[in-house]
């Protein structure tokens, strides 16, 4: 085991799948070549929760999920297995949609600001008179009681000594010397530490800080000592106890001072291995200063996208996209900039509205149109947040581009600009927490939802507007994540992307056939239409790159993303009479459609297997710390969450690498098929090869190729390993395959990996070296 991984499995942890179960699968990532096993969050959350992003109790590791002795009982079946453990956290918020659950929630609810627990939580005591508002009621209060919903029982309990308040699911405290008041329950309503709201005033008239515009997620002032400790106590012990070997940190975006944060809790950790989850727009760079070893890896993934996109395709797919507009009657927006403009000033508008307001409430003086300017601003901040001091040249772009955007609010954008730039304004803190938010919502949920020409561009961490990298861009990127953070975690499935590697890998392939594309998008929408176009365009893209899918995975995935998109249908307002002609689309593809598609796919598929094990293999032997999402060593056809939550077989993964060892010994190699054999062939050797040597794996140098196809390739010295990759292989296979291509290589012969052929010394032809897989990983003889 390494003070830093070399790799990591990532490992979802679910009441379905405990930490015992996932004990018993540490031998097979073992056996596959991982260094590391990435585990999501383990303390007490919300029950039945699949995710355990809503923590309810720090000082818990959550019993569905095992417990305390079961990750005991998982660290000694890693350590045997001699693996290491990283296991994210999550400091920015907890969960609330159940009270009862989580005791400082509860506390705050019955006693107020008299709660130790007050100053956890980041509520604006100067909305609501110090009543937390609470958006649980499905109509207006005063219809609520009339109708009788809210019932009240006066027993006492150990949590509750003066009894309870239910409204259907929830539960909640009565405040001391409350009960009294259990005949005259606008009187009892009044009397408590809580104001319940109608569920539609959380946009406009909450008065505490969310995840994003997540109301069941409360913001927690993690930046105070004793809160860190408090909700830390547990996190830190794991480190100290060798329970765990790292941390992965969930959106550090979320707090008031993430670099502090973070000096915190490598002080608490003796400097131990820490990602964080933040989301890097193009050109901008990781806080240098900060005690980390890196990101999640969105901004590698984006890299790796793009290398297999065709930028000449993806003009001509835009081009389809402008008729498909034109024909619904939507407006074309002038430019991807503009499109997350208007989408992230809609969500300043609308669904973060709370938030922009609480921004005016702190202002340090009154300033005429002070809402409109800052939901401009935030609209038009071109990173997801700065860290003050650093950073305030986004602040002056954003305020030029507002005033340029908006001249009549150009007095009251000067006024906040100085305000807005203070760090030590409580303005300025709160402002830098909502702007993340704001371009969260506005673009990976919202903005994604809309452009919908290609779906391997709209990803976590990508910029649509660069849709493609030549050879040369992608080894510069590659060059400067080794020099820069060589131990930052690349990625290419996540629990949150929105499209799994395998689905963007096949989507791809559109972009070098833009126009039989949009040939086949036609007859398909001959079959089944929304009436919207970009929205057919977005699911029959779903369905291709999924391909074979259920019914109802289609149509969970199509609901989802058109009510993202918002516009025509969504989350608040859904159109029953769209949606349900969504349903009959996701009908149609397993019926009348069903033929058109899988030709296509039939089409396509060997392309995309292709693009599969090419950006499969740069990820697992490129710079940085390749993470492998659970079951992804196979083609993983998932759409968004929940859909690539689903449990992975682990039993057949291992029964497969066993017999794939055995037939590879004898030589026999797997075919690239349907099976995923051939995926899990370059997974294990090159997370084997990474373990057992990464000596090898210290340099990055470019490597030669020419000949006419020689765009087709990308090739790398890492130190002692060469890895060479197809790319864009539906246009190689138009121009007859890889022909007089010629590796340059030095006078040294090397050993394939993958297939076990021992390579000549010097130049290679691409035709020979790729006559198996598109893909090849040589070690050099040594």
């Amino acid at each position: 085991m390494t003070l830093k991984p070399l790799s990591t499995y990532r490992l979802q942890i679910t009441s379905r799948f405990p930490l015992d179960e996932a004990a018993a699968v540490t031998a097979y990532v073992a056996a596959l070549g991982g260094d590391w096993v990435y585990l999501s969050p383990l303390l007490a959350a919300v029950s039945g929760s699949d995710h355990g992003y809503d923590v309810v109790d720090h000082p818990r590791v959550d019993a569905e999920r095992g417990g305390a002795e079961g990750l005991r009982r998982f660290s000694s079946a890693a350590r045997a297995a001699g693996l290491g453990i990283l296991i994210d956290i999550v400091p920015n918020h907890m969960g609330v949609s159940a009270p009862r659950q989580n005791p400082w929630w509860w506390d705050v609810l019955r006693l107020g600001a008299e709660s130790r627990h007050a100053r956890a939580f980041d509520i604006d005591g100067r909305l609501g008179g110090g009543k937390v508002r609470l958006p649980i009621l499905g109509a207006a209060r005063d219809e609520v009681v009339a109708r009788g919903d809210i019932t009240v029982d006066p027993t006492p309990a150990a949590d509750a000594p003066d009894g309870t308040l239910s409204y259907f699911e929830h539960v909640l405290p009565l405040a001391p010397g409350t009960a009294r008041l259990v005949g005259d329950l606008p009187a009892l309503l009044a009397a408590q530490h809580y104001e319940l709201r109608f569920w539609q005033d959380q946009s406009a008239e909450l008065n505490y800080r969310r995840f994003f515009a997540v109301s069941e997620l409360a913001g927690i002032r993690v930046e105070l000592p004793d809160v860190f400790a408090d909700s830390h106590q547990e996190i830190l012990r794991w480190l100290r106890e060798g329970l765990a070997d790292g941390l992965r940190v969930d959106h550090p975006d979320g707090l008031a001072d993430p670099g502090g944060y973070l000096e915190r809790l490598a002080d608490g950790t003796g400097g131990a291995y820490t990602l964080i989850e933040k989301i890097l727009e193009p050109g901008e760079e990781l806080p240098s200063w900060w005690r980390t070893d890196g990101t999640t890896g969105y901004e590698a993934l984006a890299v790796l996208d793009r290398i297999f996109v065709d930028p000449d395709g993806v003009q001509a797919l835009s081009e389809i996209d402008e008729r498909l507009r034109a024909e619904t009657g939507l407006a074309r927006p002038a430019s991807w900039l503009e499109l997350v403009h208007d989408t992230k000033r809609m969500v300043a508008d609308e669904l973060l509205q709370s938030e922009v307001r609480r921004l005016v409430r702190v202002l340090p003086m009154g300033v005429v149109g002070a809402a409109d300017a800052l939901a401009e601003i935030l609209a038009c901040f071109p990173v997801y947040r700065s860290y003050l001091p650093a950073g305030r040249e986004h602040l002056r772009h954003a305020v030029a581009e507002a005033v340029r955007r908006r001249p009549d609010l150009a007095e009251a954008i000067e006024q906040l600009e100085p305000l807005l730039a203070d760090p030590d304004l409580e303005v300025a803190e709160r402002f830098q927490q909502t702007s993340g938010a704001v371009m969260a919502k506005g673009v990976e949920d919202t903005a994604f939802y809309r452009f919908t020409r290609l779906g391997t561009l709209t990803e976590v961490g990508g910029d649509p507007s660069q849709a493609a990298l030549s050879t040369r861009e992608f080894h510069a990127a590659q060059q400067a994540r080794l020099s820069a953070w060589p131990h930052s975690m690349t990625t290419l499935s996540t629990h949150d992307t929105k499209r799994s590697e395998d689905v963007r890998a096949r989507l791809s392939v559109l972009s070098e056939m833009p126009e039989r594309w949009a040939e086949v998008l036609g007859e398909l929408r001959a079959v089944a239409g929304s009436g919207h176009g970009p929205i057919d365009a977005l699911f029959w893209q779903a369905a291709v790159g999924a391909w074979p899918i259920s019914t109802d995975r289609l149509l969970a995935y199509a609901v989802k993303a058109a009510r993202e998109g918002a516009e025509a249908t969504g989350w608040q307002h859904p159109d029953a009479a769209f949606e349900e002609r969504l349903a009959k689309m996701a009908d149609a593809a397993n019926g009348a459609a069903a033929e058109i598609l899988a030709r296509f796919v039939e089409e396509i598929a060997g392309f995309g297997w292709s693009n599969s094990l090419s950006a499969k293999l740069l990820q697992l032997t490129g710079p940085g710390v390749p993470d492998v999402y659970q079951g992804t060593e196979l083609w993983d056809l998932s759409l968004v969450d929940p859909d690539n939550r689903r449990p992975v077989d682990f039993v057949a993964r291992a029964r497969m690498l066993e017999s794939l060892d055995a037939e590879v010994a004898r030589g026999i190699l797997p075919p690239v098929d349907v099976s995923g054999r051939a995926k899990m062939l370059v997974a294990s050797r090159a997370l084997r090869l990474r373990r057992d040597h990464p000596e090898l794996f210290r340099a990055y140098r470019p490597l030669v190729v020419t000949g006419g196809s020689s765009d087709h390739a990308v090739a790398v010295d890492r130190g002692g390993v060469t890895v060479v990759a197809t790319r864009l292989p539906a246009g190689l296979a138009r121009i007859g395959g890889w022909q007089d291509t010629v590796l340059m290589r030095p006078e040294l012969s090397a050993t394939d990996v993958l297939t076990g052929r021992r390579i000549e010394p010097g130049p290679v032809r691409l035709a020979e070296l790729l006559e198996k897989y598109p893909v090849a990983l040589l070690e050099d003889a040594r």
